[in-house]
């Protein structure tokens, strides 16, 4: 069976003798710790890959990055937001959102010159010459988007307040987006990732039926997009997303990425085991870089006991930052592989 195969039979709940690990190694790791890397790739060889893929600039774009380039400084996406990366973490934060001002969201127009650039060519001769699962990673992500261009709280009282302004912006980036998704949804990948930032630790930044009244119908057009290009589509959150996880199963998403230290795995197993793929991964904000072999160990315990009965539904998942030592990823997946004695 090859790591497609393998991948495919656990989006399809059918057994399977091991979850398919999915490892995501940082560029800082990746061209620093070359030989610690290339281990982990003999010994656990991953069999996810994600699609080498960077979308091209726009007309707004200045200093143009393409995603996992952590180099400190100052650039301006193609949407015309700009963001500053400093710090340790390389983490990139919003200076000034180009719709502050509620005037400029009307003639605002999303940059279609980007997607009538996307040449994805060498995504497709990839997706031929592997026999592993390939992942195609969007920008789609509206709610994101939205709080990018007007600011995080503008954007929440608009949403609150019912503004036609920003529901017709907010239609547009779902225009945009639809035509993103088509674009995969027409590659040879096997399977598309949205990612939508709209969840804390504690709960969602807007109100559940705000939620489902607003987002609901753009994240299941996307899945039919991808349905109908014969695509598994999945989803990447963060936070805690507890609230509306049977949503995201409801609407069509194969595989849910969300952050399980945080929410009630047991409940969440006991109510959708069967129904999604859990691609899932412990803490990566301190258990996997600061954590021992014990903790390590208990942590992937935990969510095997209750999610991991062989019947398919499972993803592992590793990011593997600079602060991750190769025997904690190591040691994460080789309790992936051990044989569970216990259930339930």
């Amino acid at each position: 069976m090859t790591s497609r195969d393998l991948v495919i039979r656990t989006l399809n709940q059918e057994p399977v003798d091991r979850a398919p690990r999915d490892l995501w190694v940082s560029p800082d790791v990746e061209s620093s710790r070359a030989d610690e890397t290339a281990e982990i790739a003999l010994r656990f060889p991953p069999d996810v890959l994600r699609a080498d893929f960077a979308y091209p600039p726009g007309e707004r774009s200045k200093n143009h990055r393409t995603e996992g380039q952590p180099v400190p400084g100052t650039f301006t996406d193609a949407w015309g937001c700009p963001w500053q990366v400093d710090g340790p973490d390389n983490v990139a934060e919003l200076l000034d959102p180009p719709l502050a001002d509620a005037a400029k969201m009307d003639p605002y127009r999303p940059p279609l010159e980007v997607l009538d650039a996307v040449e994805l060519g060498p995504v497709n001769r990839c997706a031929a010459a592997t026999n592993r699962f390939v992942l195609g990673w969007t920008e789609v992500g509206p709610f994101s988007r939205l709080r990018a261009l007007r600011g995080a709280e503008a954007a929440a009282k608009d949403l609150g307040r019912g503004s036609k302004r920003v529901r017709s912006l907010l239609g547009r980036l779902h225009d945009y987006f639809c035509r993103e998704i088509e674009i995969w949804a027409g590659s040879d990948v096997d399977g598309v990732v949205l990612c939508d930032d709209w969840a804390t630790a504690d709960s969602l930044p807007i109100e559940s039926k705000m939620w489902r009244e607003l987002l609901r119908p753009l994240y299941r057009d996307y899945c039919k997009i991808l349905q109908a290009g014969d695509k598994f589509a999945f989803f990447y959150a963060e936070g805690n997303v507890s609230d509306v996880f049977g949503d995201l199963v409801r609407v069509g998403f194969d595989a849910i990425r969300a952050d399980l230290s945080v929410m009630d795995v047991e409940r969440l197993a006991k109510r959708y085991r069967g129904r999604i793929t859990f691609w899932t991964e412990i803490d990566r904000q301190h258990l996997v870089p600061h954590g021992n072999r014990k903790e390590i160990r208990e942590a992937v315990r935990k969510i095997r006991r209750v999610l991991d009965y062989g019947s398919g539904g499972l993803i592992a998942r590793c990011r593997w930052d600079p602060p991750v030592s190769l025997g904690n990823v190591a040691a994460l997946f080789e309790y992936w592989m051990a044989p569970m004695t216990m259930r339930g």
